[in-house]
């Protein structure tokens, strides 16, 4: 991969990657690593005094995940409350029927700043609000005993700690899942406790075969001689299709590591949404022949590289990666959300016609890149480094630990195939210190830690600041027709971008505008953007324009809308709702699907759409529009039965302007031999 010299030399070579995350299914998993959650049994008191010891009273009982900013944080007025919480929960922690080992206490995520005691010893502390974070508990553990665990969490923004600022509410608490895992004391694991404990990289694929290489640490070993690493790969059937044993482990330093390569005969690629297709590796340690450790770890074999002038390619098969941004909380909930909120998610994006989904504006839970696993959606992962910097060593150390977190927890997804390192840091309306050199660094960072994967930011004005040229890949920021200017002028602008960086491969990492879903206006007209009316029909022809533009334009390696969902902003107060950003596709609520979203899945679906959106009265003309969106040549709309007229398909649309009632109406949609048809009918 490039150097630091020259941090775009290898970008037209072919990555070959394979990745893992541990096992899921129930039948693979092994008794010898055991999980359990800690759920319920916890209490919360909000501490506005901010104290080191916890208050006496005030304590009510909830259950994780938790968010104290589930209301305030969503409300508007920029007052949402950013200081401690407690929690606290008495219990057995190591329950008597978990099996023997060492006992790990692990934190999938807390806001912002978080400090763990365990019957009165302070475990340590965990600065960051979007990394998992572990403590071996194994000497203070008690089997079958009760136990309190205490947590300080703190979410107040702090000089050292990225996102120092956002257009998003940084909702506090634990809300993320709390676990006390079993593992045995000589094992696979990183010096990061929470870091996968086993990694896997293609070395090597083609149609006749794929090399894998399967390497990780072993931690806990004395005598190595007696130790064995042993490793299966299998087919999502269950088939064996490699296999490797009698691995011998090396101390290197003072690590002991292992590595080997397995060969795997005609792979069946992950080749995205088309088939994401996952083998899985079971990776065994073995002493004297008897397994001692066991992880299973799902792989995905495939190859990509990114194109300045071809875009994207996946398996050398050119791959439009289009789709949205996502933000992670839910209405009333915050970030405290739950793993079917995010399967809803997901399962939203793939009925959008999503092909790829940025993970924005920090690291998600591990659910997303699972869901994303096997969905078959690429993805862009980020740390929170957002709008500007802190000049300090402080801000500098605990933003490569975010980094260093984020691409050791979450390694092994065949999803992600991008480590995002900044978000418009270069923003002319947030003054700062220069940002070049730490993201320079960053960039250096990542490619050390992973050669494997591509780094890329999310620039803004001015364009040619240098810190939005540091990376592998680019991409831009663009609110023609929103912020400022015309959506005619995004083509213009990106021909010149392109123009002045051929060699440079150029995306675009966010675009949109805001709609309120209760709004609807015609004609379609730009609105004041932080005014109070953000009428739904220019959501529609703002993305309509855009898209239009990029499909003309193959060098654009990645298209992604800001944002799938409406999320919470608690300092804004625009559209109908205040404390809201409304750019999403989908209300906060995941309930309604606005014009947007249908009209892009009439322009991003493969097989024959038609959709007709609610008709609406002209301001101008005083006639019913109807605008039905669809991806075939033709449609003919009926009203009450009657026939109204064909029109063809321009830009995904076909419009109607009509007198009278419009209490029913049918829309037959043709292409070629293929005819399908939408109603609607007024409530």
């Amino acid at each position: 991969m490039s150097s630091a010299a020259t941090p775009r030399a290898a970008l037209l070579a072919t990555l070959l990657v394979a990745f893992a995350l541990p096992g899921k299914s129930v039948s693979r998993e092994t008794t010898l690593r055991e999980s359990r959650p800690l759920t319920d049994g916890w209490q919360f008191v909000l501490d506005r005094e901010s104290r080191q010891t916890p208050p006496e009273s005030g304590w009510q009982p909830v259950n994780l995940p938790h968010t104290w900013n589930a209301l305030d944080g969503q409300d508007g007025g920029d007052d949402y409350f950013r200081g401690v919480g407690w929690y606290r929960r008495e219990g057995v922690l190591l329950d008597a029927s978990m099996p023997d080992g060492d006992c790990i206490l692990a934190f999938s995520a807390a806001s912002i700043v978080a400090d763990v005691w365990l019957d009165g010893h302070h475990l340590g502390q965990h600065r960051g609000a979007f990394a998992t974070f572990a403590f071996d508990i194994t000497p203070f553990a008690r089997r079958g005993e009760r136990q309190r665990l205490e947590v300080r969490v703190d979410n107040r923004k702090t000089d050292d700690i990225a996102p120092l600022s956002g257009d998003f509410t940084m909702f506090g608490g634990l809300y993320r899942e709390v676990r006390v895992k079993i593992r045995p004391p000589v094992r696979f694991g990183y010096e990061n406790l929470a870091a996968a404990p086993v990694r896997v990289v293609t070395k090597r694929a083609t149609p006749e075969s794929a090399i894998l290489e399967v390497s990780g640490e072993v931690r806990g070993a004395r005598d190595l001689a007696e130790l064995r690493a042993q490793i299966e790969i299998r087919d999502a059937d269950g088939k064996l299709v490699s296999r490797a044993s009698g691995i011998p482990l090396e101390r290197i330093g003072g690590e002991v590591r292992f590595a080997e390569s397995c060969e795997v005969p005609k792979p069946r690629l992950w080749r995205g949404v088309r088939d994401p297709y996952l083998y899985y590796a079971r990776v065994e340690l073995l002493r004297d022949e008897r397994t001692i450790d066991r992880v299973t770890i799902d792989v995905g074999i495939r190859t990509f590289r990114v194109d300045p002038q071809r875009g994207f390619l996946l398996n050398e098969e050119p791959y439009d990666l289009r789709g949205v941004s996502r933000h992670q909380d839910r209405l009333d909930k915050g970030w405290a959300i739950s793993r079917e909120d995010i399967a809803e998610d997901f399962r939203i994006l793939r009925e959008l016609g999503c092909t790829a989904v940025r993970l924005a504006h920090y690291p998600h839970d591990e659910i997303a890149y699972e869901e994303a696993d096997r969905a078959g959606l690429v993805v862009w992962a980020e740390i929170p480094l957002v709008d500007q910097i802190h000049q300090s060593e402080a801000f500098s150390r605990t933003t490569h630990q975010q980094l260093r977190e984020m691409i050791e927890q979450h390694f092994n997804h065949p999803s992600i195939c991008f480590w995002g390192v900044h978000n418009e840091v270069t923003a002319p309306w947030k003054a700062g210190p220069d940002p070049t050199a730490l993201v320079a660094d960053l960039h250096r960072a990542a490619k050390r830690l992973d050669p494997s994967r591509l780094t890329v930011c999310a620039a803004c004005d001015p364009v040619e600041h240098p810190a939005n040229w540091q990376t592998d890949l680019t991409a831009f920021n663009r609110y023609y027709g929103w912020y400022a200017g015309k959506v005619e002028q995004f083509g213009p602008w990106a021909d010149g971008v392109h123009a002045a960086h051929p060699k440079t491969p150029l995306g675009i990492s966010e675009y949109g505008a805001g709609a309120s879903a209760t709004l609807r206006r015609w004609p379609a007209t730009q609105p004041v953007h932080n005014g109070p009316e953000h009428p739904e029909q220019w959501q529609t022809e703002l993305h309509r324009g855009h898209w239009m533009a990029m499909r003309e334009r193959p060098y654009l390696w990645c298209k992604f809308i800001w944002n799938g969902f409406d999320f919470a902003c608690d300092s804004r107060r625009e559209g109908d709702l205040p404390g809201r950003n409304d750019k999403g596709l989908v209300t906060f609520d995941r309930k309604t699907r606005k014009e947007a979203f249908h009209w892009y899945r009439a322009a991003w679906a493969s097989e024959p759409v038609v959709h007709i959106a609610p008709p609406l009265r002209s301001s101008e003309s005083g006639a019913m529009v109807v605008r039905v969106f669809s991806n075939c040549d033709s449609v003919e709309l009926f009203v009450a039965g009657k026939s109204v007229g064909e029109r063809t398909v321009d830009g995904f649309q076909s419009l109607w302007e009509l007198t009278g009632d419009v209490a029913e109406l049918k829309a037959v949609a043709r292409r070629g031999e293929l005819v399908v048809e939408s109603k609607w009918a007024s409530h």
